[in-house]
């Protein structure tokens, strides 16, 4: 039985991973959810302690902070309006409906749309645009970066199966 959870945890470490890639996808969440059903199922004994689930949880948070701080920055860093700001972030939610191709490309047509509105010229809201891509992107690299730690952090502090 014990096998059978450390496949279901393995199985889910490595889809969270893959979402981790995806702006807005929970892939720290599900990191951390297969972290904390392995500590339920298996016990103390045979899981990690409660403070690495702590620590988990709290990579977690900040992974979806970076999420968001990403886009935002990234627009707010190439000079970006209020405007342009909340286009990019509207853009981001908008960019979620139509897949991996929306979530690069909504966050980028709303910081230049924002722009427009805020009565900026065209190369300004370009450099908006530009700003939030590589704010995303970055933040996608963060997310994929704690990911990958969270995933880390839990192999080496739980006890081997073997």
């Amino acid at each position: 039985m014990e096998v059978l959870w450390w496949f279901i945890t393995i199985v889910l470490f490595a889809l969270g991973v893959i979402c981790t890639v995806a702006p807005f996808l929970p892939g720290t969440t599900v990191i951390f959810a297969a972290a904390f059903i392995h500590r339920i199922v298996l016990g103390p004994e045979k899981s990690v302690g409660w403070g690495t689930i702590g620590v988990l949880a709290l990579l977690t948070v900040v992974s979806y902070v970076f999420d968001f701080l990403g886009v935002f920055f990234g627009a707010k860093y190439f000079g970006a309006t209020k405007w342009g700001t909340f286009g990019a972030i509207m853009g981001a939610l908008v960019g979620l409906f139509f897949g991996i191709i929306g979530l690069f490309v909504g966050p980028v047509i709303g910081a230049i749309a924002g722009e427009f509105m805020a009565g900026k010229r065209m190369i300004d809201a370009g450099r908006a645009g530009w700003g939030s891509l590589l704010g995303n992107i970055s933040g996608m690299i963060a997310k994929l970066v704690i990911a990958l730690a969270m995933v880390m952090i839990f192999l080496v502090k739980v006890p081997s199966p073997f």
